[in-house]
This record gives C-alpha cells, structure tokens and sequence, in this order.
C-alpha cells in the first residue's frame, strides 16, 4: 500500500455509492466505456459487449466480497480484465469451431455408404446420452476435444488414473451398445 496517495479504485468506488453490497454500481461510466473499447479492440462481437462488461462488473465484486483489497487503479484493472475475457472469448470459440468440424467429419461418410455412417453416429449419440455424466465428459474430452489424459485429469481435478478408468467403462459401455443395436 502507497501512503500519502489516493487509491483510484477506492475514489471510484466510493463515488459509485461506496460497499459493493448496496447495490452501487463498481464501474463508473468512464470505466465501463473503457471495458467495452478493449472488448471491441479485442474482437468480441459487438451482441456479446454487455456479458463482457457484466463479468468484469462481476469480477471486482467477487474480489471484494472475498474481503480482497479494491484494485490501486479500477479502470487499469478494469481494462487488463477486459483483455483476459477477449482472449478467452476467442479460444471458446476456437474451441467451439474445432469441436462444430470434428462433429461435421463425423457426420460425413468415410466411405461411399453414408447410412451406415449416419445409423452408427445416432448409436454413439444415443450411447453418449446414456452414460452417467462423468463417463460422457471425459469421453467427450478425450474423443471430441482430443485432449490427452493428462490434461482432462488436470482440467477436472481427479488422478489420470480416474480418467482411465472411467474412459474404459464408457468406452466398454458403448460397444456393447453398439452390439446390442447391431450397429457393428
């Protein structure tokens, strides 16, 4: 902490009517242009702007409800925050384009019959809905993300060995149903 001079975001945040449980507003104006300026820059469509300035909003309150210390500069902070969530926005939908075209290469025949490909992509669909949720997230991220096993066990917080295991009762799973619908 600096002595002597003001701290920005406590200035601001008393302007904007002071504890961010009364209701008040922690972006004042100038703020909450700013925010929308490095979203914009940052590529974020211009219907996704108001989420954008909604999670930055979010994030200062949550840092503050964790009895965190307000930034030394709001509207910086505010900013750098923006920058984050814009590059989170394009890897999502990175992400989300990825997954659209190895669904899309699914969906296409790898041979000339296409209503064998098109029965057993319904089979695994309808197989997927019926694992328990654990088993179809990691399915759904080894398979369709094509993340490796390490990663998934990092993502979801649990031993790869886990991962391993609930991959080979899914996949186990599946191709019995796959038989039992003699679909292969």
């Amino acid at each position: 902490m600096l002595r002597g001079r003001p701290r920005r975001g406590r200035e601001a945040h008393a302007a904007a009517g002071g504890d961010p449980g009364d209701g008040a507003d922690p972006l004042d104006a100038a703020q909450e242009r700013r925010v929308r300026a490095v979203l914009a820059l940052g590529g974020v469509p211009q219907s996704d702007l108001p989420d954008g300035v909604q999670q930055v909003r979010l994030r200062l309150l949550e840092r503050a409800a964790g009895g965190r210390e307000a930034p030394r500069d709001v509207s910086a902070w505010a900013a750098v925050v923006a920058s984050n969530l814009a590059m989170d926005w394009h890897r999502a939908k990175r992400r989300q384009e990825r997954l659209g075209e190895r669904l899309a290469a699914l969906r296409q025949p790898a041979h000339p019959s296409g209503e064998d490909s098109s029965v057993l992509s319904v089979a695994v669909a309808q197989g997927l809905d019926e694992l328990p949720d654990a088993q179809r997230q990691v399915v759904v991220l080894r398979f369709y993300a094509d993340l490796p096993v390490r990663s998934i066990a990092e993502q979801l917080g649990v031993p790869e060995g886990t991962v391993k295991s609930r991959l080979h009762t899914a996949v186990r799973a599946l191709r019995a149903r796959l038989h039992e619908d003699e679909v292969v």
